[in-house]
């Protein structure tokens, strides 16, 4: 019940949010998720790619350029500048699609491998290939050469390998522990 000396608009019984209370603090989580979000994604942008990360997405824009041009390209890597190039070819003559600059801190190295009659050897049960290729290729209709890529130097020295119809990676069985 109001008196004559309450300068209250409400009873003290009603308490409370108004709507524009709500309203400004509504506000405030969404600047403060909206800053959170564009720090941690400045974040993750100026973190330098690993070589594996690189020539993922050089394997990438190899065949969408191939499918979208409706011409080979072939993907090359030149280890003085440590650098992949996508060369695409129309006609007769290739044209330099793209670049991606590598940096690797310290000794580095990227070697293509495909398997050719003569140049593999079964070492313990497993065939691997003894000959280098400088490029392998993308075809219009999605596919790619069946190659190998083999990384050394840095900490951890990987070979991936690359699914001639998909143009992925495939995933290997990791050998169990004894």
């Amino acid at each position: 019940m109001r008196t004559a000396g309450d300068s209250r608009p409400y009873p003290r019984s009603r308490r409370g949010f108004t709507l524009l209370e709500i309203l400004m603090a509504l506000a405030l989580i969404a600047l403060l998720a909206g800053v959170l979000v564009s720090g941690t994604t400045r974040l993750l942008q100026e973190r330098a790619q690993t070589p594996t990360e690189l020539l993922l997405k050089a394997i990438a824009d190899s065949r969408r350029l191939a499918v979208e041009e409706n011409c080979e390209v072939t993907l090359g890597f030149n280890k003085d500048a440590r650098l992949f190039t996508l060369t695409s070819y129309k006609g007769a003559t290739g044209v330099v699609a793209a670049t991606y600059p590598v940096v690797a801190e310290g000794e580095f190295g990227l070697d293509f491998l495909v398997a050719r009659k003569g140049n593999s050897v079964l070492i313990g049960g497993v065939l691997v290939e003894t000959s280098t290729v400088p490029t392998v290729s993308f075809y219009a209709d999605g596919t790619c050469t069946a190659f190998r890529v083999q990384i050394t130097g840095g900490d951890n020295p990987e070979v991936i390998a690359i699914d001639p119809w998909t143009c992925a990676p495939i995933l290997e069985k990791k050998a169990a522990a004894l």
